[in-house]
């Protein structure tokens, strides 16, 4: 965790995770406001981004074999930026104050950048043959999947979106929303995924426009994350339905997460991914996890 808190900008977050006082139930939470202001300063553009030596790498440095193994953490974070930019209106619409909507509106543009950097690595890199425009990337992308990615996101987060997008009152549900969204899907499985993917480019020395922009998504996250963990303490403050919404939320997805982070090529339960184990990857994720569910208010 050390590691990501000194990258620039990513402690402004105030991501509890990245607090060690978080393990004690203690973090500086920016106001929506805040964080609103933060998304201004920290913009970045994907047309910036040079992919000349991730192509090189791509193609004339990295096996086949291991290929084919990035291909996983790759797709699901493809497929998973397209499917939170589409998923984010109903939550946005539905927050009841306009500094909350505000902040969320940012989210969105994010979340649509993040699709668009993707797009543009796929593109630069050559990394699908055959596929020549976004839906085509997507569409050949979506095989590399496990079947837990799309019952967590097609099923369990498009189902509660698009009860929410009906009953925009239902605050209980938004509660549900945020948990799923910003906690598990954000919290337990992206930034989990960021932390190891870009550490192993590092070490490696490999594909350094990637590391570059998917740092920059990386603290994007953050703020996101941010954000649920201010809305869902705030929640959990005022009504005790909305604390058990949450915790309703987490042993109902929780297992599904947990399944999603396991590439679909995997075996046995002992695989290892970017150099580092199972074990490892779970254990980084509850890490995460807990520290923001002891700042909300609630037992890990």
């Amino acid at each position: 965790m050390t590691a990501i808190a000194k990258q620039e900008g990513f402690l402004e977050t105030s991501d509890p995770a990245l607090q060690e006082s978080a393990d004690r139930g203690e973090a500086k939470l920016l106001s929506y406001r805040q964080l609103y202001e933060l998304w201004e300063r920290q913009q970045w553009a994907t047309q910036d981004l040079d992919f000349s030596r991730d192509r090189a790498d791509w193609h004339e440095r990295i096996e086949p074999e291991e290929r084919f193994q990035r291909m996983y953490g790759l797709s699901a974070f493809f497929i998973g930026e397209q499917r939170v930019t589409d998923e984010l209106g109903p939550i946005m619409r539905a927050c009841p104050t306009e500094e909350q909507r505000i902040f969320l509106s940012t989210q969105i543009a994010d979340e649509a950048r993040h699709v668009r950097f993707f797009n543009r690595f796929y593109e630069a890199v050559g990394v699908l043959e055959g596929a020549d425009d976004l839906a085509a990337r997507l569409r050949a992308t979506e095989q590399h999947l496990n079947e837990s990615f799309g019952e967590l996101f097609d099923g369990m987060l498009k189902g509660r979106v698009d009860r929410l997008a009906a009953e925009p009152e239902n605050t209980e549900l938004l509660v549900e929303s945020i948990t799923l969204y910003h906690m598990i899907i954000e919290g337990a499985l992206a930034l989990t995924g960021q932390h190891f993917i870009i550490e192993y480019n590092e070490e490696q020395n490999t594909l350094p426009g990637f590391v570059e922009g998917f740092q920059n998504v990386s603290r994007d996250e953050h703020r996101h994350i941010a954000f649920g963990v201010r809305f869902l303490t705030d929640m959990a403050k005022q009504d005790g339905r909305y604390r058990e919404a949450i915790q309703r939320t987490m042993a109902e997805a929780l297992p599904i997460a947990d399944q999603v982070l396991d590439p679909p090529w995997a075996e046995e339960d002992d695989w290892e991914l970017f150099g580092y184990s199972r074990e490892e990857t779970h254990a980084f994720a509850a890490q995460c996890l807990s520290r923001r569910l002891k700042v909300i208010g609630l037992a890990a």
